[in-house]
């Protein structure tokens, strides 16, 4: 009897566990809460914690991760392919808005500015001795743009794959709270309150459905690389605004890119490996995601200042903070900011124009990567 009992809890998930599954554990209870609790980013959050979960229940048991025959191997094809990214793009241009972008061009530069926390991040790592792939996927952390953070790790075969999607989505979800500090600490008061005005210049429809096929066009001819973020981005737009398709841009913005966003979550939790997970290399990671965020913010706002030292038509420093990707969330933190000083102060439709810009800087930057980096 003894024997039999004991046979069977060597079959059981028990006899496999380690001491860095249980430290897993713990890591996905403490993103159950944050999602849930704090209800920060919980459509992301929760499918990479149950991933995390899933993934540490000892594979020789389970039989999830066997080549060709286990459930999260096949689930994970998608994001080791680079599948699920671009999907999630492909939603993000349909329910995306250029006309904040294409009224105000010269917040396409904000958008730029930002991505200078990717550069100085990517710069940090490879001082730090990580591989020039592994380097570019930890910089993109500093875009705020979790599906081009993990496109470009997954075209690197990164190990850290897990660790730096983690990371970026968790930067997302505490947006309201690292950037407000810089915002202010970069920013006096007369410049927090800095009105653009509550108009815009009208974008006609003509130049909506221009745009994306155009945009698309230029840029991956310069950036060849960059076509399959910018493609979809681009793709879902001109579904959204051609006024024919909106069955489709529903479709896109809802049913694919929903799906495309729980399978790519749970596959970036699955691949949180205790093992690999808990190395000194992590810890760096996220304390380079925080820098790269910082200086991204950072950048986009002192570029914000550069401009009105040369610019009749001053515009509010806390719409650079908005240049990093992070779609709507930093432009609504850069208009509540802006309306704690004076509540008349509506600044989030030229918050967005960045924004947007943000989205595609960084799906550039991470081209240029992808094609400079073999």
């Amino acid at each position: 009897m003894i024997d039999t009992l004991f046979s069977f809890l060597q079959t059981t998930g028990f006899s496999a566990l380690s001491w860095e599954n249980l430290v897993m554990f713990a890591i996905a209870g403490a993103l159950f809460y944050v999602a849930i609790v704090k209800e920060a980013e919980p459509l992301l959050l929760i499918p990479i914690a149950f991933g995390i979960v899933m993934s540490n229940i000892p594979h020789e048991v389970t039989g999830l991760f066997n080549e060709g025959t286990g459930l999260l191997w096949f689930i994970q094809r998608g994001l080791y392919l680079g599948i699920y990214p671009p999907l999630i793009f492909l939603g993000i241009g349909a329910l995306t808005d250029f006309s904040f972008l294409l009224s105000n061009p010269k917040t396409l530069f904000l958008g730029a500015a930002a991505q200078v926390g990717i550069f100085i991040s990517f710069i940090t790592a490879r001082f730090l001795g990580f591989s020039m792939p592994d380097a570019a996927s930890i910089g993109i952390i500093g875009g705020a743009d979790g599906p081009t953070s993990i496109y470009v790790a997954s075209q690197y075969n990164s190990p850290y794959l897990a660790i730096i999607a983690i990371a970026a989505y968790s930067y997302i979800a505490l947006i309201p709270i690292i950037q407000p500090p810089i915002m202010k600490l970069l920013t006096t008061k007369e410049e927090r309150k800095i009105k653009m005005g509550m108009q815009l210049r009208h974008v006609s429809k003509l130049e909506k459905i221009v745009f994306p096929i155009v945009g698309t066009i230029i840029i991956a001819l310069l950036v060849p690389k960059a076509l399959p973020l910018i493609g979809m981005l681009m793709f879902g737009n001109i579904l959204r605004e051609n006024g024919l398709t909106q069955r489709l841009a529903e479709a896109a913005s809802k049913y694919i890119s929903d799906t495309a966003i729980i399978l790519l979550c749970l596959s970036v939790g699955a691949s949180a490996d205790g093992k690999v997970f808990l190395q000194l290399q992590s810890l760096e990671i996220v304390g380079l995601g925080a820098m790269a965020f910082v200086v991204a913010t950072a950048s986009g706002i002192i570029f914000a200042k550069i401009m009105n030292i040369f610019s009749k038509k001053k515009v509010n420093p806390l719409i650079g903070a908005a240049g990093v990707s992070a779609v709507p969330d930093s432009a609504r933190v850069a208009h509540k900011l802006a309306m704690e000083e004076d509540p008349s102060n509506f600044i989030l439709m030229h918050a967005m124009g960045p924004n947007v810009a943000g989205v595609i800087g960084s799906a550039v930057v991470a081209g240029v990567f992808l094609s400079v980096i073999s």
